[in-house]
Order: structure tokens, then C-alpha cells, then sequence
């Protein structure tokens, strides 16, 4: 495990994993009154939530599936991504892809975050690429067999 410093300058509660084996915290709304999300509406859900992250590290926000499953509702840029030097606020951008509008209310759960480990590559220009099976095959080039 490692550690993750977080200022909750909001009115919720800390994320937390729900079982021992969950990958992600749910992330909740930390809003004064409900939000209404008209069909294809986004907006910026505040968390109220500030991390430092060890570096090496980003948090995740992704969607629930509960909520895209019988709502409609997602994370617009999934996942979005919270790099280890950011301290402002985590905010969720959700999109209402439903043909019906959604109450978001506070404290919700509309998200769900992820730490994980990344490398930084350094990108080496060279003439020609390695030959693979696949080669140039574009999306769905793997199709159904």
C-alpha cells in the first residue's frame, strides 16, 4: 500500500474501498443542493477532495457501472487522469447519455478513482518498426474468428 495525502475541504466523507479487493474508491459528489443533468448535458462535479501523489503514480477517475448501466450516466473523459504534481480540486465530469434527465445529488457516488503506478518512456525515432502478425491492421482489424 502506499500512502496518499489528501485535504478534504468538502462535506463528505474520505473515499474508501468498499471490500478488500476493490481497485477503486468512490468518489462522491460535494455539492450544496441536487444538480440536474438534462440528455447530453456535462458538467464538473466538485469531490472537494485535494491529493498529493507519490510520483510515479496518477489517480484514475472513472465511471461507475451502476450509474452507466441504469442511468446513462458516465465520466466524460474516461478515465480522466490526476497527475502526481496537481493539487487542485478532483472534479468529475459527468455526461448524461440517457434520453431522461438525472438528479446528481449531494453525496452522491459518481465516480470511482484509481491509484496506479505508470513509467515515463522516451520516445527514440528510428527508421522502421519491428514486423508483428497484426502489422498495420487497423481498428477491428482482428475481427471475429
Amino acid at each position: 500500500m502506499i500512502q496518499v495525502k489528501v485535504i478534504n475541504k468538502g462535506k463528505q466523507p474520505l473515499p474508501a474501498y468498499a471490500t478488500e479487493q476493490s481497485a477503486g474508491m468512490d468518489l462522491r459528489a460535494d455539492i450544496e443542493q441536487p444538480v440536474t443533468l438534462k440528455p447530453l448535458e456535462r458538467r464538473l462535479i466538485p469531490t472537494g477532495l485535494h491529493i498529493a501523489l507519490p510520483q510515479g503514480y496518477e489517480a484514475q477517475v472513472r465511471p461507475r457501472s451502476g450509474l452507466a448501466l441504469k442511468h446513462g450516466i458516465t465520466v466524460l473523459n474516461t478515465p480522466g487522469t490526476i497527475d502526481a504534481d496537481y493539487r487542485g480540486e478532483i472534479g468529475v465530469v459527468l455526461v448524461n447519455l440517457s434520453n431522461e434527465d438525472f438528479v446528481v445529488n449531494p453525496g452522491e457516488r459518481v465516480a470511482q478513482m484509481v491509484i496506479a503506478k505508470y513509467e515515463q518512456a522516451v520516445l527514440q525515432t528510428v527508421d522502421t518498426l519491428d514486423e508483428t502478425e497484426r502489422g498495420e491492421g487497423g481498428y477491428g482489424h482482428t475481427g471475429v474468428k
